[in-house]
């Protein structure tokens, strides 16, 4: 294959330049001048780290609230989320075959238009894995009460905050000490969940249509009209944020030209289907007034309803580890987006420096967890999730828009494994949808979204805007 790696030159204010690796890469592996990333990930790996990601918080936290503000047709918020993610699953695909190193997003943009958007994306996706992190934590914070409160320990909604902080700070901890842990957890995690989903989606799904189980009232679809549905489908916009996870180890893969899009593609398909029927389930057995006073832990009740005592049990459980699962993935994946960023001389790279008896990137790690303990305090739950949507989404239109700069100028260097079908038209949707979406966000979580990006671009002219990241063309 040869080095094909896009080259990469000046430096920051400290005098640091963006440390490049040459990468090589062969069927077996991915060889870069400090590691040999075996290509061991098939098919089903990369489809368990989609679903892994994904899976949490649109299953566990959301019903309540996406229902409340939707209706039932808040089953057709999560199908429009799906399609948005889909779009951008295709050119991601293309461009992680391309460049596949750790840092995603991060890097596509910053090889394929320049500096300037790469560390607005790069040091923005720091803050949205953050902010998503921080949604998790509270989400599991819900459901750690509510577990109490199962086993008849009731302890009120005060501690939702303090056992949320707590899980964070372990999470953290868990993640310097090495990621291999990390990674048979989330595994494990990933196969108990979707066991209870299927048990007690395929149960409530055969009781909704009526096959099983009490009739249950038919419910007007969209009571509240149809722009509440575009306004839930920027809310539970996040519930799909796992996909692009995916991306990050394409230089694992193997056959990543034919793995990677089924994997992200995948994903998306089987999270999505699993999402609307949720609502669909959650809809018939309780009416979305019901779900919406529930609000965050909706779905225990959805579980008594359909299997008593025993199916608030199995939700409980698995929303604790869905939430856990999310919160973990995020603090890993927003230490390796900080790791990325530093290597590129964008940050100090002092945060990229590796602890020498773990081989984890600590000081990106801490950099990860202490903001997220401050904005798990908050427990807004609605602005925490919304404004981690709104500064994925801007990555997310900015790939497409990445994708085809680098099509029109076809460097040398790009040389995918996989081609998006129906260039230049999915692209181009991609990025209209995923910056359309961000249009039915709350007024707040715009403001904030945007505040962080024009600080991140702030940050860029003040310490590094004399290092140049874009591909030669």
């Amino acid at each position: 294959m040869g080095d094909t790696s896009p080259s990469a030159e000046g430096t920051n204010i400290e005098g640091e330049s963006p440390q490049v690796e040459p990468t090589i890469e062969t069927d077996e592996a991915t060889i870069t001048d400090d590691a040999e990333l075996e290509r061991t990930i098939g098919l089903t790996g990369g489809l368990a780290i989609g679903i892994g990601t994904m899976i949490g918080a649109g299953i566990f936290v959301f019903p309540g609230l996406a229902a409340g503000n939707a209706g039932p047709a808040a089953a057709a918020s999560f199908a429009i989320g799906a399609v948005v993610a889909l779009l951008v699953a295709l050119p991601a695909s293309e461009l992680a075959t391309a460049m596949p190193k750790s840092g995603g997003g991060y890097y596509f943009i910053s090889r394929g238009l320049g500096t300037l958007a790469g560390a607005v994306v790069g040091l923005s996706l720091w803050f949205g894995l953050v902010f998503a992190t921080a949604f998790y934590l509270v989400g599991f914070g819900f459901y750690a009460v509510d577990t109490l409160a199962e086993l008849g320990i009731a302890v009120g909604n005060e501690l939702v905050i303090p056992i949320a902080v707590l899980f964070g700070a372990g999470f953290t901890v868990l993640n310097v000490t090495g990621t291999e842990n990390a990674a048979k957890l989330q595994n494990g995690i990933v196969a108990l969940l979707l066991s209870i989903l299927v048990v007690f989606l395929g149960y409530g799904g055969l009781d909704a249509a009526g096959i099983v189980g009490e009739p249950s009232a038919p419910e007007q679809f969209a009571p509240f009209g149809t722009l509440p549905i575009l306004t839930t489908a920027a809310l539970v916009f996040t519930s799909y944020l796992g996909f692009a996870q995916v991306a990050t180890v394409a230089g694992e893969m193997k056959d990543p030209g034919r793995n990677l899009p089924l994997a992200m593609v995948g994903s998306v398909l089987i999270v999505g289907v699993l999402y609307v029927v949720t609502i669909f389930v959650s809809t018939s057995a309780l009416g979305s007034d019901r779900l919406a006073e529930l609000g965050e832990t909706a779905m225990v009740e959805v579980g008594r309803h359909y299997l008593g005592a025993a199916g608030a049990f199995a939700i409980v459980f698995g929303g604790l580890l869905a939430t856990m699962s999310s919160a973990n993935a995020s603090v890993l994946s927003t230490s390796r987006s900080i790791y990325a960023v530093s290597r590129d001389a964008l940050l100090p790279q002092r945060a990229s420096r590796i602890n020498l008896r773990y081989g984890t990137p600590h000081v990106a790690l801490g950099m990860a967890g202490g903001p997220i303990l401050v904005l798990t305090a908050t427990g807004q739950v609605e602005l925490l999730a919304e404004v981690a949507s709104f500064l994925h989404l801007i990555m997310y239109g900015l790939i497409c828009v990445a994708l085809i700069a680098l099509r029109r100028n076809e460097p040398e260097w790009y040389d995918p494994d996989f081609r998006v079908p129906g260039y230049p038209i999915v692209p181009a949707l991609g990025a209209l949808a995923s910056f359309a979406l961000i249009g039915f966000m709350q007024p707040a979580s715009q403001l904030i979204g945007l505040a962080i990006m024009l600080v991140t671009a702030g940050w860029y002219f003040y310490y590094a805007r004399d290092v140049t990241l874009k591909g030669k063309l």
